[in-house]
């Protein structure tokens, strides 16, 4: 199974292509969203692994998507775009063993960072593991 994104998520990876410098309050004027929303998309993006860098550097196959440079379209400046299609899944790994998510993921949420799982075990491995950092991560947010 995948994880799909919705015509949001399609919205702000979209604006992001055209410019990885915009706000999220300009893209969320831009896409007629509130700014909390595109900030919470965005971060979960990242924490799929979807956007790799603030550049903003999207991976393509993690999008099902090969990215063919005879139809795609090529700027000024020599990068490369492409129109990102409405019906788009993730295909994402478990954070802990590495192996694609079959089902619905288990979520860690902490802080403002959400981890993806295949299982509970991996989970509940995953917090035994890193139980430390999670705490720290959570105390700094208080």
């Amino acid at each position: 199974m995948s994880f799909p994104l919705d015509e949001t998520d399609i919205a702000i990876l979209e604006s992001l292509i055209q410019d990885g410098r915009k706000s999220f309050r300009q893209i969320s004027r831009e896409i007629k969203v509130s700014t909390p929303t595109v900030q919470i998309r965005y971060d979960r993006m990242i924490n799929m692994g979807i956007i790799k860098s603030i550049s903003p550097i999207l991976d393509m196959k993690k999008l099902g998507m090969k990215l063919d440079l005879d139809k795609t379209n090529i700027k000024s400046q020599g990068t490369a775009t492409k129109k990102l299609n409405s019906n788009l899944h993730v295909k994402i790994k478990c954070d802990y063993c590495n192996r694609k998510i079959a089902e619905k993921p288990s979520i860690l949420k902490m802080a403002n960072i959400q981890r993806f799982f295949c299982c509970p075990s991996c989970k509940v491995l995953f917090q035994d593991k890193y139980q430390r950092r999670i705490k720290a991560i959570m105390n700094s947010q208080k």
